[in-house]
């Protein structure tokens, strides 16, 4: 990295990372208990910052003023006016981005090549629902003959939860808040408490772009307080929870009380199928990248790899190789390929699970992390061999760089391996055999599938996963069913029977 660059994000973390409070009716406020707690660097573990810690009281408050703004101005507002803010939310994005992208790579660890193109798609977010709301969030009409027409319209819920994860924060904040607000509800937002800088940031942008007071709201702390809290509060009439699969369970316990409508993405453990046919080169690329990118902290990350028996030792071969030239270290310099994960918390657990491999008796090949990065997060990319499908290694999601390789002889086989495991998030084939490579991803129990293709999405299609991987679709215009209430309305064009109880 050239000086002068690393000079400027210097001077951008220096200007922007300050302590964080949370952000209630228009305004930045302590918590009401007058709590902080410390935000961590994962590559040094100093401490970048104080987080205001909300609980019950800042949900509470957070609510009633988002309730509030819902059932006035913005509730009340028209949908093209509600839209110009929408886009006003992206101009202000893009104004800022150049801040944003060290930001994030500074607080979550992420290497600073990957969350640019990252924080790129958040303005985009917010552009496509203003324009999907205005095109496509349309209703249907039944005529009945002469007697009567029905239709449908979209109307929003009120106070919409969510709940957004640590491992790609302002990106995946931005994909649920554009499409909740350009419905028109409300938002209080509990960001993940070990990734608190952008989200920050985000409601300052947000700030700017001069929402009415109260439709925006961030509340920090921890799942078990605020987040419950935001969860069990019977205003608040849905949550979209972005997480793991234990705690995605819990918040569908805890929000059944008050009959709040979820959308659970969770945890994945994805299969990648690569035959012998397969373009190698390009197999091993999106191999590689899809599970050692985003330093393989990714809901969709192929971390199980099932390898024809007639390529497997070659391509083995050649997965040793990269996992030593892949470049570990400074998440804020542009060669660096995979950085330090985000807490010590999650550091443990992930050599945690290494330890486990050993003891079922996988060999363990890791790449390099140089002594100067030793205080950091840092879990080398690393192969799992002689792994069976069924040890815990294979079952478990590990969330981290780690690849656990199989082998297989017959498609038959390898689809029973596939779906042999609780979760059903995503899926991968590699094959010139393009009748083979649908059946294989229609057999897959997944709620994506990717063929000849590494992990590239479209705005327009559904994200989510089956099984223990999640309930329900957001993206494109599948959000419409989950942040908006269908209503339909029966019109009579003429008199009909009615029959005529109790007349004599």
């Amino acid at each position: 990295m050239s000086q002068k660059l690393e000079e400027k994000q210097q001077a951008i973390i220096d200007k922007e990372v300050k302590d964080i409070q949370l952000y209630i009716n228009g305004e930045f406020v302590d918590a009401a208990s007058g709590k902080t707690f410390d935000n961590l660097n994962p590559f040094t573990n100093e401490v970048i910052n104080q987080v205001a810690e909300g609980d019950k009281a800042d949900i509470d408050k957070a609510v009633e003023v988002a309730d509030k703004a819902f059932k006035g101005p913005w509730g009340k507002m028209k949908q093209a006016e509600r839209l110009s803010y929408i886009r006003k939310i992206a101009d202000v994005i893009d104004k800022h981005i150049d801040e944003i992208a060290p930001l994030e790579s500074y607080d979550t660890g992420l290497p600073i090549s990957q969350t640019k193109k990252m924080v790129s798609r958040a303005a985009n977010n917010f552009r496509f629902y203003a324009e999907m709301v205005a095109s496509r969030m349309v209703g249907e009409a039944y005529q009945v003959d002469d007697q009567f027409i029905n239709y449908t319209i979209h109307k929003p819920l009120g106070v919409a939860g969510l709940i957004t994860p640590w491992n790609a924060p302002f990106m995946l904040e931005t994909w649920k808040i554009a499409p909740a607000l350009a419905t028109g509800n409300t938002v209080v937002l509990k960001p993940a408490e070990w990734s608190p800088v952008t989200a920050n940031r985000l409601a300052e942008i947000i700030d700017e772009a001069g929402l009415p007071e109260g439709v925006f709201n961030v509340v920090h702390g921890y799942g078990e307080t605020a987040g419950a809290s935001l969860v069990a509060h019977p205003d608040v009439k849905l949550i979209s929870f972005t997480g793991e699969t234990t705690t995605g369970s819990e918040i569908t316990k805890n929000g059944a009380d008050t009959l709040k409508r979820t959308s659970m993405e969770l945890g994945g453990k994805s299969p990648i199928i690569v035959f012998d046919d397969a373009d190698f080169d390009r197999a091993l690329d999106a191999c590689t990248w899809g599970i050692f990118s985003f330093n393989g902290e990714r809901c969709t990350a192929n971390s199980r790899l099932f390898l024809h028996e007639n390529i497997y030792d070659q391509f083995v071969d050649a997965l040793k190789e990269r996992v030593q030239n892949i470049v570990v270290g400074d998440p804020m310099d542009e060669a660096t390929q995979v950085g330090p994960l985000i807490h010590t918390k999650h550091f443990n657990n992930v050599k945690r699970y290494l330890e486990i491999a050993k003891e079922e008796g996988a060999e363990v090949i890791s790449g390099n992390v140089a002594e100067e990065h030793k205080r950091g997060n840092f879990i080398p990319p690393t192969l799992l061999l002689n792994v069976t499908n069924d040890k815990t290694v294979a079952q478990q999601e590990i969330f981290g760089p780690v690849l656990s390789v199989m082998t297989f002889k017959e498609e038959e086989e390898v689809i029973d391996l596939a779906n042999d495991i609780d979760y059903g998030l995503a899926g991968f084939v590699w094959t010139k055999d393009i009748q083979r490579a649908h059946r294989i991803a229609q057999a897959v129990d997944s709620g994506m599938f990717w063929i000849n293709a590494q992990n590239v999405r479209d705005l327009r299609i559904p994200f989510g996963g089956s099984k223990a991987s999640g309930i329900g679709r957001e993206g494109g215009h599948y959000a419409f069913d989950f942040y908006t209430e269908t209503q339909v309305i029966h019109v009579a064009l003429q008199d009909h029977h009615i029959p005529q109880f109790g007349k004599k």
